[in-house]
């Protein structure tokens, strides 16, 4: 077969190059950089979170303790006023006898 220097009908006169296209050292480096503030945003916003969450847990800790503490003094309370309550009633107590003060001193 031989070669046709001229194009014969229906057919294209024009030849296409596919050229590769690169990302040249500039646009490289301004990607690069988006990508890094990117990133530290997405940590920075992960980091706020985390922060806001153990502030409302260290909160809600501090307030566990407080009722702890608070329930610990009701139950202190608690004993204390039955303990009076059961010796006021107790077979020994109804066996004694009120005193009454035999003198007064005077200045």
């Amino acid at each position: 077969m031989s070669r046709q220097r001229f194009a014969s009908r229906n057919q294209n006169t024009t030849t296409y190059k596919v050229k590769d296209q690169a990302i040249g050292p500039v646009s490289n480096t301004i990607i690069l950089i988006v990508l890094a503030c990117l990133l530290g945003l997405l940590y920075l916003t992960q980091v706020t979170k985390t922060n806001a969450f153990s502030y409302k847990i260290n909160d809600l800790k501090e307030k566990q303790t407080s009722l702890q503490s608070e329930h610990e003094q009701l139950v202190i309370d608690s004993a204390r006023l039955q303990s009076l309550e059961r010796v006021k009633n107790s077979d020994t107590a109804k066996k004694l006898v009120q005193a009454t003060p035999a003198a007064s001193i005077t200045n």
